[in-house]
């Protein structure tokens, strides 16, 4: 069975998708632009180094060439970079994303769960990592409640693994609709310690979930490489290429995004604190949430399609998830909650 995920515009084609946490202002026309015109090449294989969009990323991140890898989606750098470590043992934050814990799962890892107190990392983990840890995943912002690892906690633990011996892995997928995320990046700490991994994607900054791109950051050459090993050849087709290379020069429409998201998501909390709802104080461009068990199936009657989160993990039912969009859909989502409220 494929795993649950949000964005099944498939199964629910009417509905107003609120599931998908992608950037609200949709695919930048450039980069529709370039990956239509890459077609013209599909003779041909894709670049198997992607050295230009590999150049690209290591300008944009401000980081060596050498410490960039590319994947068919940030899903699939997970699974290659736990493959390439092979951990025997392994802990992970609940609730977080799925995807971790499935990939560990390919390789027999034994998974340790850090239930998070009021679902925040919080310095208790620190007693909790010792030397028979050899993976630790986060998740800044986490998925699904939103919730920020302050930097002075993420540096302690990164100290701490790196005593102990246990490979670190960051999500900074959403830290992009982040207020002054930059400040929470530990992309600093990358040259001095390559026991550690940071992944991103295009997916969510640019809203590109349907051509599969995905980056991560790391200071190992040699894990790098050995991750895409892993991996079969062309792993990233000449349209995801395309498409990166030009996303990567959208500077004012990732400005625009993030401060409409800021705003949105601020006054979308507001308005469901209103509503008989227990809503989180989310950071990122969603918003985690409580209310009936079955508000999932009462919205989608209504049109709108919402993240039920009671796979989670850590998670049971009445747990709900909600992207922050354009202002007349976020109307339109609390319209509809206050009906079925």
């Amino acid at each position: 069975m494929k795993q649950i995920h949000g964005g099944d515009v498939y199964r629910h084609p009417d509905a107003l998708d609120f599931s998908s946490n992608i950037n609200p202002l949709g695919t930048p026309k450039a980069v529709i632009a370039a990956a239509a015109e890459s077609l013209t090449r599909l003779s041909h294989y894709p670049d198997v180094f992607y050295t230009e969009l590999r150049e690209a990323l290591a300008s944009y991140e401000a980081v060596a060439q050498e410490s960039v890898i590319c994947g068919n989606g940030a899903a699939e750098l997970i699974f290659s970079l736990v493959r390439a470590v092979a951990p025997e043992k392994a802990m992970l934050p609940a609730p977080t994303f799925a995807e971790y814990r499935q990939a560990l799962e390919t390789v027999d890892c034994e998974i340790n769960t850090y239930f998070m107190k009021e679902f925040r990392v919080e310095e208790d983990i620190l007693e909790k990592l010792d030397e028979s840890y050899d993976m630790l995943f986060l998740c800044n912002p986490n998925n699904p409640t939103g919730f920020l690892i302050e930097p002075q906690l993420l540096a302690r633990i990164m100290e701490k693994c790196r005593r102990c011996g246990i490979f670190l892995m960051i999500d900074e997928c959403f830290l992009d609709f982040v207020e002054h995320g930059e400040l929470y990046s530990m992309k600093a700490g990358l040259p001095d310690n390559p026991e550690f991994f940071i992944l991103k994607a295009f997916t969510k900054r640019y809203a590109m979930a349907g051509i599969r791109l995905g980056y991560g950051l790391c200071g190992s050459r040699k894990l790098l490489e050995k991750m895409e090993k892993m991996t079969q050849p062309w792993n990233v087709s000449i349209p995801a290429q395309a498409a990166g290379c030009a996303a990567l020069k959208e500077t004012e429409y990732v400005r625009m995004a993030q401060r409409l998201v800021n705003e949105q998501r601020e006054y979308l909390k507001r308005e469901m604190q209103k509503l008989p709802l227990s809503v989180y104080d989310s950071k990122a461009n969603y918003i985690f949430f409580r209310g009936p068990v079955d508000l999932y199936e009462r919205c989608l009657e209504k049109g709108i399609l919402i993240r039920d989160c009671s796979n989670y993990p850590g998670l049971e039912s009445g747990f709900f998830r909600i992207a922050v969009r354009m202002p007349e859909e976020n109307e339109r989502l609390l319209s509809v909650l206050g009906e079925v409220l």
